[in-house]
């Protein structure tokens, strides 16, 4: 048995960990052992026909199917999308801001949102009221997208950490259905 909130977060390229945004209450969702099955096959490769990962599974193609649409339905599976390595298309310049709010915080996550360069936005807590992840081709752009976000109503001040090197990407996370109280790396 999971817990997942209901609200959305605002993000771009993947939905981290469904935080709850939005203030509405936790809804139970109940996955067993083949939808565990399911969204780990999905989460390492979801190129491939029902077939071939029907087959994989060791499942009938129209098994997988109903349980994907109601993984769909129930909003744990929120899409498709290929793992682009940034770098090789040119977004050499990749930051992570800390940005501090005074005022409306949902109204400047918004608008951070919809800044082109921006990959992710997350509500956290700590130090600072929101994080935003940028990708930007060049040093210009970079600027310019930090230079906007310090100009919006309600930013009191942003800090930047300029990202050297991609160690573990965000795609390369699984969920582990296995042990939930596991802390080791494998």
């Amino acid at each position: 048995m999971s817990y997942f909130p209901k609200g959305n977060i605002f993000i771009e390229s993947m939905d981290i960990s469904k935080i709850r945004l939005t203030g509405e209450y936790l809804t139970e969702i109940n996955l067993d052992d083949l939808d565990k099955k399911i969204i780990e096959q999905l989460c390492r490769s979801s190129q491939g026909s029902y077939r071939q990962i029907a087959k994989r599974l060791g499942i009938h193609p129209t098994t997988l199917i109903q349980r994907v649409k109601n993984l769909e339905e129930q909003g744990i599976i929120k899409g498709y999308r290929a793992n682009v390595d940034y770098l090789k298309l040119g977004y050499e310049f990749m930051a992570i801001v800390h940005v501090y709010v005074e005022g409306d915080l949902l109204e400047v996550q918004r608008k951070i949102k919809d800044i082109k360069n921006v990959v992710a936005v997350f509500d956290v807590t700590g130090e600072c009221d929101s994080i935003a992840w940028i990708a930007c081709k060049d040093r210009e752009e970079f600027s310019e997208v930090i230079k906007r976000m310090l100009q919006m109503p309600g930013v009191k001040k942003t800090n930047t950490y300029v990202v050297l090197n991609v160690i573990k990407d965000p795609y390369q996370f699984l969920p582990d259905f296995e042990n939930k109280d596991s802390f080791e790396s494998e």
